[in-house]
């Protein structure tokens, strides 16, 4: 038996608007409060979406010295 997706065009708007509006990063010691708490937890998702949040929130934006 296969399922059909159903096509939502307002799901497409929203993605659209979001990647329109800055989407400002927390502070690296909040995210890195979080990375501790996911690996205590034992949330390997958690923890990897806490790791790469904290390298793009630490890393230099282009031009940076």
């Amino acid at each position: 038996m296969t399922v059909s997706l159903v096509r939502r065009p307002t799901e497409g708007a929203a993605i659209a608007a979001a990647s329109r509006s800055p989407r400002t990063l927390p502070p690296v010691p909040v995210i890195l409060a979080d990375l501790l708490a996911a690996h205590a937890r034992g949330d390997r998702h958690g923890v990897n979406l806490c790791a790469h949040l904290a390298v793009r929130a630490a890393e230099k934006k282009v031009g940076e010295q």
